[in-house]
């Protein structure tokens, strides 16, 4: 028999009933008044999310095409860029900003852990002559299950004076990310992750600050230019042809996300987050994260002593209905993951652990198979 897939991944992310009927309507003329009413309601949604008074633009694309467009925005070939980077998403930023001609120097950390502000502000206080020109950070690095000290780190990089470009797409909407409080120069994130849309859309927050550096940026840019995004966006349009579905759709997320208020959001990822990892450890199973900066948008749980991560995974979808992640490059084997953001609900965490102890139980672990339930269950009635 056919089942309903439980798609408990880092993205995509399940999307709620009414947000994919929100783009099951009639096409529209992207450049008339309908669209520029929905454009103009994401953008001072977005701003709420992005906690920022400063710009917001809608880019058709993916996460990583956003994250393209903010170094060909901000940066000139030759620029000197520190890469702050605690895991895949870390590199694959630094590695556009290479492919554009920038000079990257790596501050690399163990996967695993975050970012220790106080070696960056080492490096920084190092640069007597102020040549480092942007600093790339990972808020939330899906690939290791770990979430970057933000609030920290902005105000070290303000204090340099290099500009701060942050990769938030899978942090914004499950995590605080308070871009204008904490110094955020460029705040990337993207549709698929906690928004609760598909995948398609980008967004892009920016300040004064980034925009100062736009003015002087040498890398060719068209498609990504940001500032015809911004003379567009005054009349109510995208320069190219948006992806007007996904548009309605964030809208309807936005107005779902809002009323409750961003702080509940983030509540509510936390208390679900602690009764994963709460499940995972019951079942005998070792957190790879370090616990003092676990993400609350994605659990990474080491490889079962004696389970392939392989045989776990595929058992787990073709018999329960429920999807994984697996670790990612030189944790491929070592690791699997399991996402809790955006449209996931205590109910779908609980199956997932009941479906997680079944597995390990019938892959020829030694383990209570309900432990995991059991945990889950009591770490959400603590909250």
């Amino acid at each position: 028999m056919n089942q309903k897939q439980l798609l408990m991944i880092p993205g995509p992310t399940p999307v709620p009933q009414s947000v994919l009927l929100a783009g099951a309507g009639e096409m529209i003329n992207h450049r008339g008044p309908e669209f520029a009413e929905a454009l103009a309601a994401c953008t001072e949604g977005l701003k709420k999310v992005f906690q920022t008074e400063q710009d917001v633009f809608i880019l058709t694309g993916s996460g990583t095409g956003g994250l393209e467009a903010a170094v060909v925005n901000m940066l000139s070939p030759g620029d000197s860029v520190l890469s702050v980077s605690i895991g895949v998403f870390g590199d694959r930023f630094a590695s556009i900003a290479e492919a554009f001609g920038a000079k990257v120097e790596p501050l690399n950390f163990e996967w695993g852990a975050a970012a220790d502000p106080e070696k960056i502000r080492e490096r920084l206080a190092a640069d007597k002559d102020k040549k480092i020109k942007a600093v790339l950070v990972t808020h939330n690095e899906t690939s290791t299950g770990v979430t970057n000290d933000l609030a920290a780190i902005g105000p070290i990089v303000r204090e340099h004076g290099a500009l701060l470009l942050v990769d938030g797409i899978s942090s914004l909407v499950a995590i605080d990310c308070q871009t204008d409080k904490w110094g955020l120069d460029l705040v990337v994130a993207g549709s698929q992750k906690a928004f609760m849309i598909p995948p398609g859309l980008t967004f892009i927050a920016m300040n004064d600050r980034a925009w100062a550096a736009m003015e002087k940026a040498a890398i060719p840019r068209f498609y990504w230019d940001l500032g015809k995004a911004k003379d567009y966006l005054e009349r109510g349009q995208t320069p190219w042809t948006p992806a007007v579905p996904q548009v309605f759709q964030l809208q309807k997320a936005l107005d779902i996300l809002l009323a409750g208020g961003m702080q509940a959001s983030f509540t509510r990822h936390a208390r679900q987050a602690a009764a994963v990892r709460a499940g995972a450890q019951a079942l005998g199973l070792k957190l790879f994260a370090d616990p003092t900066h676990a993400s609350n948008a994605v659990t990474s749980v080491c490889k079962p002593d004696g389970v392939e991560i392989s045989d776990l995974r595929s058992l787990m979808r073709e018999k329960y209905g429920v999807v994984l992640a697996g670790g990612q490059q030189r944790l491929k084997n070592d690791i699997f993951r399991i996402g809790h953001l955006g449209f996931v609900g205590e109910s779908d965490i609980v199956a997932t652990l009941g479906a997680l102890g079944m597995t390990l139980k019938e892959l020829g672990a030694d383990v209570d198979a309900s432990a995991g339930v059991s945990a889950a269950v009591k770490s959400l009635e603590a909250e």
